[in-house]
């Protein structure tokens, strides 16, 4: 009789047991139901991500092997299921234990939100069953590097480096906060980019930056490599507003691109929005999130707090 058991996640312990698992386990018919090991790591060196609330996150195990894991991406409220291969039957009861500790109450109401994406029909049968709706929908997009890469030409004056050659925090912080449009003015908190780089995969070769004549970075891609599965995950690309529509952002991607096919890669993950597709990335698939709120379950979920 099989016995498995369950536990908060203890992140310390736990979070390269689960990027291994999610590693080993990946499947790009679905995509991880979107919880990518390249996704995992870079939502735990974000300064978005709560660590105060990792606890919540729960894991599944089999005599001290890892195989299923209920987690967030940044903070409560949106969760994300995954099981290893023939331990799809504990979806059922990650459900509800996401529903418990990984949901959110926002103006007095209880919300529950689930991500998967469109080739996990068991996943979404289970919630439409649990009285979930589908309220959102994105595409995932993939470069196959079989088509080869453009060749751009970048204005004079403009170079790209490799954080490996040049890695200034400051500028970087600079190039992002104004690339993500936070505004013109950046905060001081430089030491956000110097979390960033501090997982164990990321690679400083393979991530780049163009630098514009005055020295600062007008463009930046942050780039991850699987090794065993032969992908590339693409996270972040962002242009600084006065350096768009000069090709910066493809020039970029396209060498960071290029570089991870040495390592054996052939193909990479990118964005969603339509820019990914100008570019030459496919649709390879949809990212859905379900949603239940309810005012009944609130008061469940209060006394449970």
């Amino acid at each position: 009789m099989r016995k498995i058991t369950m536990r908060n996640y203890r992140m310390l312990e736990d979070f390269q047991r689960g990027e291994s698992l999610l590693k080993k386990e990946y499947q790009k018919k679905d995509h991880n139901g979107y919880l990518l090991p390249e996704f995992w790591e870079y939502a735990h060196t974000h300064p978005m991500f709560n660590p105060y609330k990792a606890h919540r996150m729960g894991i599944w195990e089999e005599e001290g092997e890892l195989v299923a894991v209920a987690a967030y991406e940044m903070d409560l409220g949106d969760a994300f299921l995954f099981a290893k291969r023939g331990y799809e039957f504990l979806y059922e009861e990650m459900l509800a234990y996401a529903e418990k500790e990984i949901s959110m109450i926002k103006d007095e109401v209880y919300i529950s939100d689930v991500w998967t994406t469109d080739q996990q029909k068991d996943v979404m049968d289970l919630l439409e069953k649990r009285g979930y709706e589908k309220v959102h929908e994105e595409a995932i997009t993939i470069y196959n590097y079989d088509q080869g890469f453009d060749e751009v030409k970048l204005p004079d004056g403009f170079e790209i480096v490799s954080l490996e050659e040049e890695n200034d925090f400051a500028k970087i912080h600079e190039c992002l906060w104004k690339g993500f449009d936070h505004g013109d003015e950046p905060d001081d908190d430089v030491d956000c980019r110097r979390l960033m780089q501090s997982g164990p995969h990321f690679r400083k070769d393979l991530s780049m930056v163009v630098k514009a004549p005055d020295g600062s970075y007008a463009s930046f891609a942050g780039m991850w490599l699987n090794e065993e599965q032969k992908y590339a995950y693409l996270e972040p690309l962002a242009t600084v507003p006065k350096y768009r529509k000069l090709g910066l952002g493809k020039a970029l991607l396209m060498k960071a691109m290029e570089k991870t096919q040495t390592f054996g890669a052939t193909y990479c993950y990118g964005g969603m929005f339509e820019y990914y597709n100008n570019l030459g990335f496919e649709n390879a698939g949809m990212r859905r999130m379900y949603r239940k709120k309810s005012k009944e379950a609130l008061n469940r979920k209060k006394r449970n707090l």
